[in-house]
């Protein structure tokens, strides 16, 4: 998260410190001072892309990710609380379909560096398919599905190898090749005490080999943002489904 704000706030720098000195330059006067800031904007960047990623462990087995990803150095966590029971809940986030997530298809745009998301996504909308279902008939797995309190998906961002396998659960329990890189996904429900949820995500990435890290810290400090945000709409898709009244008494489809 601070590598990826320093990163961006870098490449603001860099940006005014280069605007700032093209409007001098147009009246034949140099600022050293806002040379500076596109300066200090290049190392800021630049320090924010190959600063070393940190590794983090559990402390202990508290849900069904720890079982899987124990040990990561990429993370991202958003909660949100809904007035809604559990079971509820969870049937609202198996359900939950692209299109209800505010500027889907534009952050999974930016996200991907500009480019077009894959056929599944683009087709997901159409289709009327939910999100996990897009998901774990492309990329992701199934690493355990407990309802209604969690579940847990898994694919693979990195290997070495010419030709990636095929992505298995047994990948997550076993040793991994030298280069490889797996994430996991878990959305996690528990009683708020009050007959509501706390609805919680998270994604851990573990990359086993240094230049696997050192790769994959340049795409997660750019693409971290949008993310985040992608995350946060979703839970507000979540809650809208959860807590709308065209689903009281019956589950939307």
């Amino acid at each position: 998260m601070l590598a990826s704000t320093a990163l961006y706030l870098g490449l603001i720098a860099v940006f005014a410190g280069m605007m700032l000195s093209v409007k001098s330059l147009r009246r034949l006067r140099v600022s050293r001072q806002r040379a500076a800031i596109a300066a200090i904007g290049v190392v800021a960047t630049a320090v924010a892309l190959v600063y070393p990623a940190s590794e983090s462990r559990t402390a202990g087995a508290r849900s069904r990710i720890d079982e899987f990803v124990p040990v990561w150095q990429f993370q991202e966590f958003h909660s949100i609380r809904i007035a809604s029971p559990p079971t509820r809940v969870f049937d609202a986030i198996k359900r939950v379909r692209p299109d209800e997530i505010l500027l889907f298809r534009t952050l999974i745009w930016i996200r991907a560096g500009f480019q077009p998301p894959p056929q599944q996504i683009r087709d997901a909308t159409s289709r009327f398919a939910s999100l996990i279902d897009v998901a774990t008939q492309s990329t992701f797995v199934y690493l355990a599905d407990d309802a209604p309190r969690e579940f847990v998906v898994g694919t693979l961002v990195g290997w070495e190898d010419e030709a990636w396998p095929a992505i298995t659960p047994a990948m997550f329990q076993n040793p991994l090749p030298l280069g490889a890189s797996i994430a996991a996904m878990n959305f996690l429900v528990t009683p708020d005490g009050d007959g509501g949820s706390i609805v919680s995500t998270e994604t851990r990435v573990f990359a086993n080999s240094a230049s696997a890290r050192r790769r994959f810290a340049v795409y997660w400090r750019v693409i971290y943002p949008g993310s985040a945000i992608i995350r946060r709409m979703w839970l507000r898709a979540v809650k809208q489904r959860a807590t709308s009244p065209a689903t009281t008494g019956r589950w939307q489809v």
